[in-house]
């Protein structure tokens, strides 16, 4: 489990739909979100408090989170002297991009000196079944947009939210960089095998 709160770091983002991810967690889990941090030159704005690493910690933020969703998905080199400062400060990390901070030898190795966790959420953390073709119960809605980042997370996250709010059973089975900090013990369907979605599908429908 990613520890909360979080600071969300918006880094050299250039407008504010680079950073999407730090945008759905200001809106859904604003308990969760204790401050921004944005390098020079960042374009993006939360409207919450701008706050250094150690400003941050003391405030009680204990996960850094990559709130960028760039082209490509890539963990920019520019990045790398903050995510490690962090690192040795005692923060986590946490990335919903494809470029693994697993992947990244030095952030790694500082985790490993300093005891810090890496958390990349779009790895499963646990394996679902294939789909056995039963009828499932409840209905679905499926957002679809004609490219990414054009709202079809977040307009699934409002209906959610709005429906809970009128007193209708409502789950909302995370499939994103936004859904995967969520935090409904849900797996990533992005995340998954392409040969598996039809069983991924039931197992969301069925809890």
């Amino acid at each position: 489990m990613i520890k909360t709160p979080y600071l969300l770091f918006l880094g050299d983002a250039p407008d504010q739909l680079a950073a999407k991810v730090a945008i759905g967690i200001k809106d859904w889990r604003p308990e969760n979100a204790v401050a921004q941090f944005r390098m020079s030159g960042c374009g993006a704005d939360l409207g919450i408090a701008d706050m250094s690493l150690q400003e941050a910690k003391h405030a009680g933020a204990k996960t850094l989170v990559i709130g960028v969703a760039n082209r490509g998905g890539v963990i920019s080199e520019a990045w790398k002297t903050v995510l490690k400062e962090a690192l040795a400060m005692g923060y986590d990390l946490a990335s919903g991009l494809h470029n693994l901070l697993r992947d990244e030898a030095d952030l790694v190795a500082t985790a490993a000196k300093y005891g810090g966790q890496l958390h990349d959420v779009r790895v499963p953390s646990v394996q679902y079944p294939i789909a056995n073709g039963k009828k499932r119960s409840g209905k679905r809605c499926l957002t679809v947009g004609t490219d990414c980042s054009v709202g079809k997370m977040y307009t699934a996250m409002a209906m959610d939210a709005e429906m809970r709010q009128r007193g209708l059973k409502s789950t909302f089975p995370r499939n994103g960089t936004d859904g995967d900090f969520d935090h409904r013990g849900r797996c990533a369907f992005g995340c998954g095998d392409c040969r598996f979605y039809g069983g991924l599908r039931g197992a969301f429908n069925t809890r």
